[in-house]
């Protein structure tokens, strides 16, 4: 696992959009896998500077999305879908065909369910996936105790989640779902690239025990430590309790250029 600290979300937002820009020169029908909330939007906002001014070609990118609430039907302003169509796809210039996610209003959730674990792999596997970072350590909405195992799947809410999430309904945790449908752990672990965005001082512990802590379901996001390419990056407030900070900005100093992101 990489770690790399930034001074900020905006620094962040650049150096992850210069990771998936250099993967689009290399692949460009790359499946990027996105999340949604307000921490990655620096990342697509820099990536959709970069295609505005000419420095890379996105038009064949294909987006897949990380999770969906339940019941939401797929045009409402809240769901997942419509977020990523707002943020992700329509500012890129993509059309909605190059966009896949789970239905979260169909009328038989579990088979949606597998069925997007099916198209993901049939799609030929996510060869970047963007992860923000519960306040409890949770990745997608996998929320602690999940199966490191876990495939996409149906999972209830913690109420700290949803209080967390309230701010996207109108401060009012009554029109927060209680029930998504997520990638599962083990789902998200297949993706070629993981990228981790954290900031704030909010997530200073979910990051240190995700970091340094031991690899345990109480802690989802600490399965990122069994990746072979899982890159976790952090402005200076959500570093702050991070034992091994100073190596984590020695070792990201002294990096070949060659590595990339």
């Amino acid at each position: 696992m990489e770690v790399v600290i930034v001074k900020d979300a905006k620094a962040g937002g650049e150096l992850i959009a210069d990771g998936i820009a250099d993967l689009l020169r290399r692949k460009p029908d790359a499946l990027l896998g996105v999340a949604t909330g307000s921490t990655p939007i620096p990342i697509y906002d820099a990536l959709v500077a970069q295609v505005s001014a000419g420095a890379v070609d996105a038009s064949r990118a294909r987006i897949a999305q990380l999770d969906e609430y339940v019941g939401l039907p797929a045009g409402h302003p809240e769901s997942y879908r419509s977020t990523v169509l707002r943020q992700v796809v329509e500012p890129l210039g993509l059309s909605p065909e190059a966009f896949m996610g789970p239905d979260g209003s169909a009328e038989d959730v579990q088979a949606a369910c597998e069925a997007y674990d099916r198209a993901l792999a049939e799609a030929g596997g996510v060869d970047l996936q963007i992860l923000g970072i519960g306040t409890d350590g949770h990745i997608g909405f996998n929320e602690p105790c999940s199966s490191l195992a876990s495939r996409t799947r149906i999972k209830t809410l913690t109420e700290q989640t949803r209080v967390d999430n309230a701010r996207f309904f109108d401060n009012d945790i009554e029109q927060v779902p209680h029930h998504v449908i997520t990638q599962g752990i083990g789902t998200i672990l297949e993706a070629r690239h993981l990228v981790l965005l954290a900031t704030g001082e909010g997530k200073a512990e979910a990051v240190a025990q995700t970091v340094e802590g031991p690899v345990a379901a109480l802690v989802p996001a600490s399965a990122l430590q069994l990746h072979p390419h899982a890159t976790v990056v952090v402005d200076e407030a959500a570093a702050s309790k991070l034992k091994l900070a100073d190596y984590f900005r020695h070792t990201y100093a002294n990096k070949p250029s060659w590595q990339g992101i």
